[in-house]
């Protein structure tokens, strides 16, 4: 047992520092979204992303503090990440999408409400946001149609706003 004492010292003070990661990250994000006028549930959702990788960091640094060799982390991690691109190869524009939700919630470069001009040579859209979700943004167009648009798209095409008070 006493053998083992630095490395449960660490995974207590690991195990501390997580949920107090968490507390500062939570705040951070909920008063971001309230001076920025974002909605809860958009908070909400950043929130879990930002745990997810809170939890991610947490197990790495315990599999660092109990010994495991960072070649052998490596190895771990590059395998994981081999399989989830090889499952994400033709759905890429998942994570393109949740990154570009989050880029978006911080952003806030519109709000729900707005009505919004999206500059497409083969199909361009005015339409006002009904709600910012993760992965998709669904807006309504004039003829009363909800189109459902990947938020990676508000990155990568020119949109003009008209902002609703």
């Amino acid at each position: 047992m006493e053998q083992f004492l630095p490395q449960i010292i660490a995974s207590i003070i690991i195990l501390i520092l997580l949920p107090v990661s968490r507390l500062i990250a939570t705040k951070v994000i909920m008063k971001s979204g309230v001076l920025l006028q974002i909605p809860e549930t958009r908070s909400l959702r950043v929130k879990q992303v930002v745990n997810i990788i809170l939890n991610m960091v947490c197990v790495i640094c315990l599999a660092i503090a109990w010994g495991v060799k960072r070649e052998n982390i490596l190895i771990g991690l590059s395998s994981v990440f081999a399989v989830i691109g090889v499952a994400f190869f033709a759905q890429w524009s998942l994570l393109s999408n949740i990154t570009a939700g989050v880029i978006m919630f911080f952003t806030t470069p519109f709000r729900v409400g707005d009505r919004i001009h999206i500059y497409d040579k083969d199909l361009p859209i005015n339409a006002r946001i009904e709600s910012i979700q993760t992965f998709y943004t669904h807006i309504r167009t004039d003829e009363g149609e909800i189109i459902l648009v990947p938020n990676n798209l508000f990155l990568q095409r020119i949109v003009s706003v008209q902002k609703v008070d």
